[in-house]
């Protein structure tokens, strides 16, 4: 199909990296470029361990948005990867469309929500009463960018749908720059502080969305954005909401999770708050890279379901396994062997630094349960299951962290007892969804063409 990146032809090994690393990189530039937000106000704002604690307060919250975007558009990406497999070039550019119309509405109605849930879920959280009015003013103002957002994860999955992983990483390079350059003009120069790092965020957002626009407008294939063109398909809509929202709620049940293991942390005070959230900055540079593999299995067995060519879907899946493990593995021992320097970045107070230490040890060796978890869920999509793993993680995942706040924590309240629940709940999460889809296998790779419709309904 013409303007397209052929994912069904060539070197697994080879072409998986190629996919996955781009991301990996991109997300990784994206969550640096958002950690300058912690940065710069805990090094350059007037009040360096409140605005610290105060960001970092509203990181589940902001974590659970982000996946809320990143959800939705996985739909968007297993039907426009399917269609492109299947080679069905009409219905790749009405799925392209009504893929940004969806972006936009959900974008909008997100923003509207979070503007008025946000007070409310910083006091659930038991957010401490010395950091609740800048954690307030943060988040209200970051939510400002929920639409841009949600256009630039939609825009980045239909290019990685046709196998460009490269230009949303050039993207976020210079977007990445300007949320950079604007923190600390609006700390530095205007003393803003939180509210400044918020809205460099916001435009940011704003460049990196018009970006991906720019080049979409340039596509010469199926995957060109037209305005004219900009309307829902029924059909697609389905489709795309068939797969897009277990991926959301999935991801909200990670992080619906952790606001409750953050209102724990809370009850620990603000030193653990601040040293928890350099921690977390660590864990999801990890997850990144490990949600890269994900991805890549998600695409690769959609393109390849789509295309009928099953022996490949099992080929992909367990390159993305080996491949995954072993690059994630070694990159969480190396962020804990370099813990001190690494928090030392976020905070000049050693005792703080000490705490994001020991949640490193504690959480990150742990990870490698996280990318069975996320190449298994990735590849049950690509194939059309997004229910699947949406249940399990909803059941081991977000049902045992929430037991474990409940009943464990309260017999060992100390920083150790509560993460330890993140091994746990992986390790139960990850065989779960391993056992479904060794379940499903039969019946969904045989040698015979798929039986399901390229589009879920």
């Amino acid at each position: 199909m013409k303007g397209t990146h052929d994912l069904r032809h060539g070197v697994l090994w080879k072409q998986i990296l190629l996919f996955a690393l781009p991301i990996a990189a991109t997300s990784m530039l994206q969550q640096l470029f958002n950690s300058a937000d912690v940065a710069v106000v805990g090094q350059f704002s007037a009040q360096k361990e409140l605005a610290l604690a105060a960001v970092g307060s509203t990181s589940s919250i902001v974590n659970l948005y982000i996946t809320i975007f990143t959800g939705l558009a996985v739909g968007a990406n297993v039907v426009i990867a399917r269609l492109i497999g299947a080679e069905e070039e009409g219905e790749v550019r009405k799925a392209v469309h009504t893929s940004l119309v969806v972006a936009v509405l959900c974008g909008a109605v997100l923003m509207v929500v979070g503007e008025c849930l946000a007070g409310p879920l910083l006091r659930w959280m038991d957010t401490p009463e010395n950091i609740i009015h800048l954690a307030r003013q943060y988040l209200q103002i970051y939510l400002l960018g929920a639409i841009f957002q949600m256009v630039y994860n939609f825009e980045a999955a239909i290019l990685r749908a046709n196998g460009d992983t490269r230009r949303p990483l050039l993207c976020l390079l210079l977007s990445g720059g300007v949320n950079v350059v604007l923190n600390l003009v609006f700390v530095l120069l205007f003393h803003m502080d939180v509210a400044g790092v918020a809205l460099a965020t916001v435009i940011a957002d704003g460049v990196g969305a018009g970006l991906l626009w720019h080049y979409l407008r340039r596509e010469t294939g199926p995957i060109r954005v037209e305005p004219a063109l900009l309307r829902l398909d029924r059909k697609l809509l389905r489709g795309i909401l068939y797969i897009g929202i277990p991926a959301a709620i999935q991801g909200m049940m990670f992080n619906i999770a952790n606001v409750i293991i953050q209102s724990g942390i809370n009850r620990l005070g603000s030193d653990v708050v601040a040293a928890s959230t350099i921690g977390v900055t660590a864990e999801i540079f990890v997850y990144y890279l490990l949600n890269s593999f994900g991805q890549a299995s998600m695409t690769f067995n959609g393109q390849n379901y789509g295309a009928g060519n099953l022996r490949r879907c099992r080929s992909a899946t367990r390159w993305c396994l080996l491949l995954g493990g072993i690059l994630s593995e070694a990159f969480a021992l190396l962020l804990v062997v370099f813990g001190l320097p690494f928090a030392g970045i976020y905070t000049s107070d050693a005792g703080i630094a000490l705490l994001a230490l020991t949640r490193m040890r504690w959480v990150l060796p742990f990870q490698l349960f996280n990318m069975v978890i996320e190449v298994m869920s990735g590849t049950l999509r690509g194939l059309g299951y997004s229910f699947v793993p949406t249940i399990l993680c909803a059941v081991f995942v977000c049902g045992l962290r929430i037991l474990w706040v409940a009943f464990v924590f309260p017999l060992m309240p100390t920083f150790q007892g509560l993460l330890l629940v993140y091994p746990a709940s992986w390790l139960a999460a990850g065989a779960a969804v391993t056992v479904a889809y060794w379940a499903l296998k039969r019946k969904l790779l045989t040698e015979k063409p798929p039986q399901a419709p390229v589009v879920p309904e």
